[in-house]
This record gives C-alpha cells, structure tokens and sequence, in this order.
C-alpha cells in the first residue's frame, strides 16, 4: 500500500524547534517530533487536559518539561481512543498498549472491558501510573489494569504472545527505534492478533516503517482524521511471518 507523509514538519526538543534530525540521547524522551506551530504545541504545556472518551471525562496531567513526548497527549492516542469506542468490540478481550504515555487510549480500552496491560519505559512509569490511577479508580472497570515497564526488543519473554489487541499511538518516530519496535509487535502477536497504530507521517522516515511492517503483517489503513492528519492502521502477521 501507498503511504503519504506530510513535509511541513520540524523538530522539537522539549520545546525548543530545530531541524536538527532526531538521534538518541541520555534522555531519548527529549526528542519529539512536532509542528512548528505554537498554536500547536501550547497544548502540550497544559498541566492538565479533559477528555470524554468511552463514556466519562478523563483528566490526564501533563509534563512537557519533565519527561517531553512521554507525558503529553498527542492526537493520535486521541483519534485510536475514540476508534476503539466506536469501532472495536473490546469485553475480555486481553490488549497491550506500547510507549502508552500518559495512559489514554488504553485507560480507553479498560473503560470498555478490555484486560488491559498498559506499557511504558521506566522513567515515564510514576507519571503513566498517576494518570492511570488518578482516572481509573479500583473497581469501575471489568478488569484491572496493569501498568508495566517494556522497553521495546528487551526482555520479551516476560510477555506473552497470546495478546488479541497490540495498540499504540504516535509511537513511529525515532529512526533507530524501529528494528526493536517491529520485533516487540512480532514477538506479541499471533495470527489472530490484531494491531492497531495511530499515526501521523512526517517524514519518509515514517513511511519507511510501514513498509518494515508490511514485511511481516498485512497492513491496511482504516482512518483518517482529516482535521488532525493523523491515520489508523490496523495490521495482522502474515503466517510464517
């Protein structure tokens, strides 16, 4: 399949613009990649925004300064959440959300009645906890939810390949992330797995994932939010893959 990317994009390093191409560092939470746009980026350095998702208004706390591209709402987990609710029947059915951030869209999908194990790296774990459990009160889901620390191509054996649901929102952006990324989805997945990335192309970099990703599964694109340039693909691994 064809993959579009949008070229009007720079980068952005906890606030500061550059067009400095996008490396790891001591702190790889740093690097985001964002439009160079302050109506855009103001968002970012709210304490707190409310969202109204899955029928309750959840309020996720945000910092920019802190932890960068780890503790602030994108519109991709934006745009998966409200596919989820409207789109995907999730009761006890057993989803993995990968570099969840601050939490939405898999607070999303307990809120539907999902087994929901929500992931992230160690250092953005106390934040991620804290929106979950500040917004998801013990008891008003079908399930509990676990928050665990994954970092991607490291330790997968301590996670099953039996998951229904892979979901991940804006998490395609550091070049020297992808083989890890692509082996994490593969080693979680089975042939009835469904994954689910929300995504916004900005660069031929992005694109270039996608085409990794169809090496390994059948993708297909099933939204795009025009208003927020952000699309929904839905990918499933093709048998010996």
């Amino acid at each position: 399949m064809d993959f579009q990317q949008n070229d009007t994009e720079t980068t952005c390093d906890s606030g500061r613009v550059s067009n400095q191409d996008d490396r790891r560092n001591d702190n790889p939470y740093a690097l985001a990649v964002v439009p160079y746009d302050e109506d855009k980026l103001s968002p970012f350095h709210l304490a707190e925004r409310k969202f109204k998702l899955a029928g309750r208004e959840l309020v996720i706390r945000q910092s920019w300064r802190e932890l960068g591209v780890a503790a602030v709402v994108w519109d991709a987990a934006v745009v998966l959440g409200e596919y989820l609710e409207t789109e995907v029947t999730l009761t006890d059915q057993t989803v993995i959300e990968l570099g969840a951030g601050t939490g939405l869209t898999g607070m999303v999908a307990a809120l539907q009645g999902a087994k929901v194990t929500i992931t992230e790296r160690e250092m953005a774990l106390a934040s991620l906890r804290r929106n979950v459990e500040s917004n998801i009160l013990p008891g008003t889901t079908r399930h509990p939810v676990v928050i665990k620390e994954l970092t991607w191509g490291q330790n997968l054996h301590l996670y099953p390949t039996s998951y229904q649901y892979v979901i991940g929102a804006d998490i395609i952006y550091i070049k020297e992330t992808f083989q890890d990324l692509l082996k994490t989805l593969v080693h979680l997945s089975n042939c009835e797995t469904v994954v689910l990335l929300g995504c916004k192309i900005r660069y031929e970099r992005d694109t270039n994932f996608l085409k990794m990703l169809e090496e390994k599964f059948e993708v297909k694109e099933v939204r795009y939010d025009q208003r927020r340039d952000i699309r929904l693909y839905k990918a499933r691994l093709r048998q010996g893959g």
